[in-house]
């Protein structure tokens, strides 16, 4: 079915790209590069000329670190979605927060999308979503604390929890008046999961996928990819890459991700060689 995002619309057979925009001091990739106002509209402004039709707009880091009050959140994300939203008016806007105030204030400012990381630990923020007629990334965290990380988490079966919390959770924002067309599901590589919970994850990400939500995966240098190759953050970029096509076999609609062109000529040549999408050109052999 068509994935209706906000005020945006998108065949059942698109792919997309959100690109990450950080407004934190102490993000674990850029260390605080686009923490100016300034720097991260340039952030926006890059790319978007990149190709990005999402970009995903956070005022806290998910890892622990000093308290941020949702007063500080918003003053740190509330104007500054206003401003993307005047200058990029066919952008589709994503704030990353766990909190319904935080989600209230941002859709007012324009956002899109609320891009709930926590797997709905303000049970609130759908009705803050559906109020405000944005789309809703429900993830799976196992029940973790925001901001907390995981230790000697077990599941049964870690793809069947995933799946049936987001299921859950989607069902919630349906009933608080959430349009089924707007809702999305993600397994939340890294977020209440070990290294092997989360390859497991890619490995079966189609079984999500068969759900009929649409997938987004955020695995941009997440740890489980450097875990796996033994990479620090910066050089990671070819098993995000690795992790990014296997999950495009499968059939995620959505990348949050740091590198928007890269991802993007992965994705398209998955998609190309599954049958989804058409060469951008075909000539060899016909000329």
């Amino acid at each position: 079915m068509t994935l209706q995002l906000g005020r945006h619309a998108f065949a059942d057979d698109a792919t997309l790209m959100m690109a990450i925009v950080n407004r934190t001091p102490d993000s674990f990739y850029d260390q605080g590069a686009t923490w100016a106002e300034d720097s991260a509209f340039s952030r926006v402004e890059l790319v978007v000329s990149q190709g990005a039709e999402i970009v995903d707009i956070g005022g806290i880091k998910a890892a622990p670190g000093v308290e941020i009050s949702a007063a500080e959140e918003m003053s740190r994300v509330v104007d500054f979605v206003a401003r993307v939203r005047a200058a990029f008016p066919s952008l589709v806007i994503s704030v990353d927060t766990w909190r319904a105030s935080v989600a209230a204030a941002v859709c007012a400012a324009g956002a899109d999308v609320v891009n709930d990381a926590w797997g709905g630990a303000d049970p609130e923020l759908v009705d803050a979503a559906a109020e405000g007629g944005a789309a809703i990334i429900c993830t799976h965290t196992g029940g973790a604390t925001p901001r907390t990380r995981p230790y000697r988490i077990e599941y049964d079966d870690v793809v069947a929890a995933a799946i049936a919390d987001t299921v859950a959770y989607a069902a919630r924002a349906i009933a608080a008046g959430v349009s089924p067309e707007s809702v999305v599901i993600d397994p939340a590589h890294d977020f209440g999961k070990n290294t092997f919970h989360s390859l497991e994850v890619t490995r079966r990400l189609g079984e999500m996928v068969e759900t009929g939500y649409p997938v987004l995966v955020s695995l941009s240098n997440k740890d489980f990819v450097g875990e796996t190759l033994d990479q620090q953050v910066g050089s990671r970029l070819i098993g995000t890459l690795a992790a990014t096509a296997v999950c495009a076999l499968a059939g995620a609609r959505i990348y949050r991700v740091h590198e928007v062109v890269e991802t993007r000529q992965t994705v398209d040549m998955v998609s190309s060689i599954a049958g989804r999408r058409p060469p951008a050109r075909a000539i060899r052999g016909l000329q």
